[in-house]
């Protein structure tokens, strides 16, 4: 077992420290806003005031945040975990932030202190059953050292050296949208060409997008998007993914026109509700949670 920190207590934080916890590694959690840590304190985690009250005695740092922003704020802000953190321990990235923003983040850090990129694919349901895919980026000696608290949610997969992980996030999550855009154009031509929108999904679960049909299925089926995966967050995971491909002089059309109709989707209200939502957008409907 180890002394973990967890730095952001989520929608999918949350569930993923609950898992620590209950795994017996004596877990001191931080949050933002302190109301989101009373679950972790009635599983027995310690509560910190700051990040780096929370690393002060860490072996393993997590944080589970936002975006960049966030990230350098919790990191390296007024009393940030950085410098809290003591040589040999690993601070853990879960966040999607993109290879850049973790090599900044890297290179900051005291010496002595290990960084490893970790982002997730999954959702809620996942973060609390341990069933994510844990996309990582480290030397094989430093995942050997994180892995026994990387199990805890999910399957570990070594993707490369630092930096890895979050470029296959990016990879992942850029197919993730414009699949969920094929799926939404795929109904609104069924609908135009007088197909039942019943039938429709339960053929597409059988095609190429039928894992997606099959998990986004019931949103769609009744036109409401309670979110797992915040459309505002798709969107900033294409940013990313689209600002690398500029910089590696990649023109990447689909990703674009995939981004084009989420903020489409986030114009009419939708930003804060399941990404699934973009499929209500394309077929005509109202997004509505």
């Amino acid at each position: 077992m180890a002394r973990v920190a967890f730095l952001g207590l989520g929608r999918m934080g949350t569930p993923m420290a609950l898992r620590l916890a209950r795994a017996g590694h004596a877990l001191t959690v931080w949050n933002r806003s302190p109301a989101q840590a009373v679950p972790l304190a009635e599983a027995g985690a310690s509560v910190a005031l700051s990040p780096a009250e929370a690393c002060a005695q860490a072996e393993v740092a997590i944080t589970m945040l936002a975006d960049a922003a966030a990230l350098d704020q919790v990191l390296f802000g007024h009393q940030g975990a950085a410098a809290a953190l003591k040589a040999g321990a690993i601070l853990v990235d879960m966040s999607t932030v993109g290879p850049r923003a973790f090599a900044a983040a890297q290179a900051r850090l005291p010496a002595g202190v290990v960084a490893v990129d970790a982002p997730v694919r999954g959702s809620i349901r996942e973060a609390e059953e341990g069933r994510l895919q844990v996309y990582v980026g480290a030397s094989e000696a430093v995942l050997k050292r994180v892995r026994p608290v990387l199990t805890a949610f999910g399957d570990v997969r070594h993707v490369g050296g630092p930096g890895t992980g979050a470029a296959v996030k990016l990879v992942v999550n850029t197919t993730l949208m414009a699949s969920m855009v094929a799926v939404g154009e795929a109904l609104a031509l069924g609908r135009a060409l007088g197909l039942a929108r019943a039938d429709l999904l339960a053929v597409l679960q059988d095609s190429p997008v039928g894992a997606l049909v099959r998990s986004k299925g019931g949103l769609i089926e009744t036109g409401r998007y309670p979110a797992s995966f915040r459309l505002r967050l798709a969107i900033k995971d294409l940013d990313l993914a689209l600002e690398a491909a500029d910089r590696a002089g990649l023109d990447l059309e689909e990703a674009r026109a995939a981004r084009r109709w989420l903020r489409r989707a986030a114009e009419a209200g939708a930003d804060g509700l399941d990404f699934a939502a973009v499929v209500a957008l394309i077929d005509g409907e109202v997004p509505s949670g």
